[in-house]
């Protein structure tokens, strides 16, 4: 059991890395431009037309709509909107049944599960694979535009102050920033330049992107749009709150960071021993196997060890 929980855990990662692989050939190269620049810009420095570089665009941002209304697809339709994902719905279907496919003759080669369990454990490592890979992608994108916001926000009250108006202020911020904000922003400006309202726009993608100061970057600019006032100094108040979010948030990182690893640690350790027992001698519980106690202590086990990681980890989930 312990060696089949071990072989189960491998071919999950393994799973995860043929996504990684998969998404790096197909899109290496445009991954390599967003490091450099954001992507808007790049698509026009070869010679495409503003028009073609914002349907291409906007067509890889709106393609993964249809799957919000499925009600399985829904969570992983989310997921890769966040993510800004460029395989298609049908790509990430493929991509599953795929890495399915490859968990069923890893779970048929490497072990000896029968074959209802195989079916049952290749859809989800499948699914879950491509889920872990898709979340973990859209924690690391909407981090780095939560990180970039303020800068942005900057960039705009300093353009307001000079007398810009605030359509200008998101072409700047659209022109100097790179990915994610610089493409995102871009789309703000490609849409208002065929007729879209810009507290719309910036409304549409709050929903989208779902980071919490940049819903009240939109609440400001619609509320301005409404009653008047000075944007400016409401942004200029919204910038420095965002980076004195930041300061607090790392600062409780750095005093939870030992909690947070002496948690992984504890959590850790109990299936690391387990997978060493397994490797080192395979028949080390081949004694207590077959006892009517072995099954139910070790699903007690099992519970125990899930319990201890949900409670370590609201233990040191601060909200800021």
């Amino acid at each position: 059991m312990g060696t089949q929980a071990v072989i189960y855990l491998l071919i999950f990662v393994g799973v995860v890395l043929i996504v990684e692989g998969i998404y790096l050939v197909t899109f290496g190269k445009s991954i390599k431009l967003n490091s450099r620049v954001n992507r808007r810009l790049a698509m026009m420095e070869t010679g495409k037309a503003q028009e073609e570089v914002f349907e291409a665009l906007r067509k890889e941002r709106d393609q993964h709509l249809s799957g919000l209304k499925l009600p399985i697809m829904s969570i992983l339709s989310h997921k890769a909107q966040q993510a800004n994902i460029a395989f298609s719905p049908s790509a990430l279907i493929m991509v599953m049944i795929l890495v399915a496919a490859l968990s069923f003759g890893g779970l048929t080669y490497f072990t000896e599960t029968g074959l209802v369990l195989r079916c049952i454990l290749s859809v989800l490592i499948g699914g879950g694979g491509v889920y872990f890979w898709l979340s973990g992608k859209a924690k690391k994108r909407m981090a780095a535009f939560e990180e970039q916001l303020p800068d942005a926000v900057d960039l705009i009250v300093r353009s307001l102050r000079v007398g810009h108006p605030f359509s200008n202020a998101i072409n700047i911020v659209a022109n100097e920033m790179p990915d994610p904000i610089g493409s995102e922003f871009g789309m703000i400006v490609d849409e208002t330049a065929y007729g879209a309202d810009i507290a719309a726009a910036l409304n549409n993608m709050a929903e989208r992107i779902d980071v919490p100061d940049l819903r009240f970057l939109t609440v400001a600019v619609a509320i301005q749009a409404k009653a008047g006032g000075n944007l400016a100094e409401v942004l200029d108040g919204l910038s420095k709150v965002i980076r004195s979010r930041f300061k607090l948030f790392r600062r409780v990182n750095a005093i939870t960071a030992e909690a947070k690893w002496s948690g992984m640690f504890l959590s850790g350790f109990p299936l690391a021993a387990l997978g060493g027992v397994n490797v080192m001698n395979p028949t080390y519980y081949d004694a207590v196997k077959p006892t009517e106690y072995y099954m139910p202590a070790a699903i007690a086990v099992f519970v125990m060890l899930a319990i201890n990681v949900l409670v370590m980890r609201h233990m040191v989930n601060i909200k800021v």
